[in-house]
């Protein structure tokens, strides 16, 4: 019976594998994550111009830094976002309105960097093209009065981005999104609800603005389907910062009101790894899920509560088996009824991309949970 059942994981693991190359070819390159301090983090240890040792971002915890920054005067804190912009802007914990100001003049500052590495006569026309490409995206980021709330220029850059007003909206939501998604593909006009950009602009609407929606960006996101995709190492490293994150809004916004968190794809894997307990979730939602990386509901916090949104039949994720063998592969569906998931509804809903599309089942779900009415 046991090398039975070695040999039908064995099967399963072939034929995830086979499944990944059918759905859309196999990614052989890999990502480095991107974690520790935010860049700058030196400079910002060393600097003594207040007459106080700063929080070192390395090891200070959210709750840390809420406290250093709710000792200073606003005009402290303002020199602090001039001085050291990367530093405050990617603080979790330190005040929302002071991290959007820095992330504007960082955002600014990697503009004017950008704009003359396309004009740099040493660099090669594809260097000169791929600074015109960053250039215009931090230029859309700063137009509007956007309130972008994390912001890092390092690797291919990631981005976190609020709807609404963290401040008195009655709830809050964060967007977790899956693979392919990162500075340049926050926001895609070709595919409005397949980003995380898109899909929190679509819940802030539907909840009637009465949630704030966080559009995250946060982690290192596989590219393509290959190994990152079937492994779990680039998600263990989003949970770290997710749970992080979490902890900020806990110290910086509304504690007692903590984020639902609507996890999609890959980014089920990052919210489940995250194992995420009350303080940090009012509940979590997966969506289009691989897996969550555990094996049942059973698996997480039972006093967080978890949906899993029902897979439409365009959906190619369903396509992928869910096992777990050898380091590859996700686990268990989280729509199988025996997973222990409250199921939602999907109709309506087109693709792997289409579950937050106006008029959709799933939507108006989700807007009930965020409103903390399902």
């Amino acid at each position: 019976m046991r090398g039975f059942r070695t040999r039908r994981a064995l099967a399963a693991a072939a034929v995830m594998l086979a499944a990944l190359l059918g759905a859309g070819g196999w990614a052989a390159d890999t990502q480095t994550p991107v974690t520790g301090p935010p860049p700058g983090s030196a400079a910002w240890t060393a600097d003594t111009a207040l007459g106080l040792p700063l929080p070192d971002p390395a090891t200070a915890d959210p709750a840390r830094i809420a406290a250093f920054f709710a000792g200073l005067s606003p005009a402290a804190r303002d020199a602090l976002a001039v001085r050291h912009p990367l530093v405050v802007g990617n603080l979790d914990g330190a005040p929302v309105d002071l991290r959007y100001r820095a992330n504007a003049l960082a955002l600014a500052a990697e503009r004017t960097r950008e704009l003359a590495r396309a004009a740099d006569p040493a660099l090669t026309p594809q260097d000169h093209e791929a600074a015109r490409t960053r250039a215009e995206r931090y230029r859309t980021l700063l137009d509007g009065g956007r309130q972008v709330l994390a912001f890092d220029p390092r690797g291919r850059g990631q981005v976190a981005e609020v709807y609404g007003d963290l401040a008195t909206a009655r709830r809050t939501a964060v967007i977790v999104p899956g693979s392919d998604v990162d500075l340049l593909r926050f926001d895609r006009a070709s595919d409005p609800y397949g980003t995380p950009a898109g899909m929190a602009r679509a819940l802030h609407q539907a909840t009637d603005g009465q949630t704030a929606v966080i559009a995250w960006a946060g982690y290192t996101t596989p590219v393509g389907l290959g190994p990152d995709a079937a492994t779990e190492g680039l998600a263990r490293a989003g949970a770290a910062r997710l749970d992080r994150l979490l902890d900020g809004l806990a110290v910086s916004t509304r504690p007692q009101d903590p984020a639902t968190l609507f996890c999609h794809s890959y980014g089920s894997v990052v919210c489940g790894l995250a194992h995420p307990t009350p303080t940090r979730a009012s509940g979590v939602v997966v969506l289009g899920s691989p897996g969550m990386g555990v094996d049942s509901a059973a698996d997480l916090d039972p006093r967080v509560p978890l949906w899993a949104t029902a897979r439409n039949d365009s959906d190619w994720i369903g396509d992928v088996p869910n096992v777990r063998l050898f380091g590859l592969g996700h686990g268990a569906d989280p729509t199988d009824p025996g997973f222990g998931a409250r199921p939602l509804p999907a109709t309506g809903s087109h693709g792997h991309t289409g579950y937050f599309a106006p008029g959709t089942a799933s939507l108006a779900a989700y807007a009930a949970v965020a409103l903390g009415r399902a």
